[in-house]
């Protein structure tokens, strides 16, 4: 890298010009407003009206201003500078995509004061002037030649916009009847009405009523026109919304306010429950930033340990969900500590053969690999270094976990250290099942809505085989 080098006071002469040109680009305008705390959302969005258009103007312009410090500190004076006053006038806007030049030049030396003036500009492709004012600083004495400062990385996304578009494809379809079991809290019955404001269910309410009414009123919600279907208690709420299903009145389960344990044991009761062919098992959706895709995590809530036969109906599942929100090939990467195959490793006999039967056409869709450590499935980076030749390793959507530990670990260290949005559903029953956490917020809620109702009108057309 070039060094950059100082002009002392003693170097500094009236008429003494530097400049820089830059791009303005959307991340550029994204950081500018998160460090500037400039919450007008006319700063990062196109407007189509003369105000938003002029806020969004001003609010460009004093990015180009802040190149200005830019030139005074690695140019003109240089490395040492320190400011002492600026004043700036925005004269017209700078749009994304335009090349800037900034340029500042000397008028003014007090050598004694080490004090130097400056007539600053900012000029746009056509010559226009966007930005113009005078800077004061105070001069370095002594000579400084250094390497520039190692700038820190940065990485700006805005939080959950796949899943938007998830949403988006949500809802152009039928919104899907769904049986809210024991909502009788304010955020599994707020997470359901806010799910069917957004078009994404229309939900029917199963469990006490005396409680849900006051949850509803705790929580400021008109249940005007909702259907309320009485159960008694948790378990006979699961109960009634299983029989729901079986009577076409529900076509996807929510879970309120209850343990998964009581949801799941009325969902896979052999008699009266929701079973088919398939093992249950949940699929946890999560909309990473830096990622370029959704990132599928599966298993990490159902199956404790799965066997080979339960595996198989893992990675189908999180195939078919793939699948339905539109991935066209689907790439499962099977995890282990290792992406080579030992004896002393189950995990790695189990990825292996998986492979082999997906080889073989016992599992259909997409493409399947293992066993891949979890940097050699999402990182191209470590797949270059290892020298590993696969179409999964290093661009996976799906990473299928050895055990529901490992599963859930890596789920929750996405959300809670990497600031993933997350949303998940349970798959393999006749239905979808939303199994919300306690601690999921609205949204999650919602994209788990949006999950299961684009999953339920995909599959209408490709039902899972049921018990004979």
């Amino acid at each position: 890298m070039d060094l950059i080098e100082n002009r002392t006071i003693d170097e500094i002469m009236v008429g003494d010009r530097a400049e820089i040109e830059r791009v303005l680009t959307h991340p550029d305008m994204a950081l500018f407003a998160t460090i500037s705390a400039d919450v007008n959302p006319a700063s990062l969005e196109e407007g189509e009206e003369e105000g938003p258009e002029l806020q969004q103007g001003i609010a460009h312009g004093m990015w180009a201003g802040t190149l200005i410090s830019a030139v005074v500190t690695t140019h003109l004076p240089g490395p040492g500078t320190v400011h002492l006053g600026q004043t700036l006038t925005f004269h017209q806007p700078v749009s994304i995509g335009e090349r800037i030049t900034v340029r500042v030049e000397v008028t003014g030396v007090d050598k004694g004061a080490a004090r130097v003036e400056l007539a600053c500009l900012c000029l746009n492709a056509q010559g226009e002037t966007v930005v113009s004012g005078q800077a004061e600083v105070h001069a370095p004495r002594t000579k400084i030649r250094r390497h520039p400062a190692r700038m820190p990385g940065s990485r700006l996304k805005a939080p959950g916009v796949r899943f938007g578009a998830l949403v988006e494809q949500a809802r152009a379809l039928d919104p899907l009847l769904t049986a809210i079991v024991h909502p009788c809290d304010d955020l599994s019955l707020g997470g359901a009405i806010a799910a069917r404001d957004e078009g994404m269910i229309v939900p029917v309410l199963v469990g006490p009523r005396g409680k849900i009414a006051a949850a509803a009123e705790l929580a400021g919600i008109d249940l005007n026109g909702v259907e309320i279907v009485e159960a008694p208690h948790s378990h006979a709420a699961a109960e009634v919304a299983v029989a729901l299903v079986h009577e076409g009145r529900a076509g996807a389960l929510m879970k309120g306010k209850l343990h998964t344990d009581e949801l799941l044991m009325a969902v896979l009761d052999k008699g009266k429950g929701l079973r088919t062919e398939r093992r249950l098992s949940h699929v946890f959706a999560l909309d990473v930033p830096g990622q370029d895709r959704t990132l599928f995590v599966t298993d990490a809530a159902i199956n404790i340990s799965p066997d080979l036969e339960a595996l198989k109906d893992i990675v189908q599942n999180a195939i078919d969900l793939a699948i339905a929100i539109g991935v066209e090939v689907p790439l499962v990467a099977l995890l282990s500590a290792v992406e080579t195959v030992t004896g002393k490793l189950p995990s790695t006999l189990l990825a292996a053969a998986i492979c082999k039967m997906h080889d073989r056409g016992q599992i259909v869709g997409g493409k399947v690999d293992g066993p891949l450590a979890f940097d050699n499935a999402i990182s191209p980076a470590a797949v270059a270094a290892k020298g590993i030749v696969s179409d999964v390793a290093g661009h996976a959507d799906i990473l299928v976990t050895p055990n529901l530990e490992s599963g859930n670990m890596i789920a929750k260290q996405l959300i809670h250290l990497a600031g993933a949005s997350s949303a998940g559903i349970a798959l393999g029953a006749r239905v979808p099942i939303m199994l919300t956490s306690r601690s999921d917020t609205v949204d999650a809620r919602i994209v788990s809505a949006a999950l299961a109702k684009v999953f339920y009108h995909w599959r209408r057309q490709r039902p899972l085989g049921l018990p004979g």
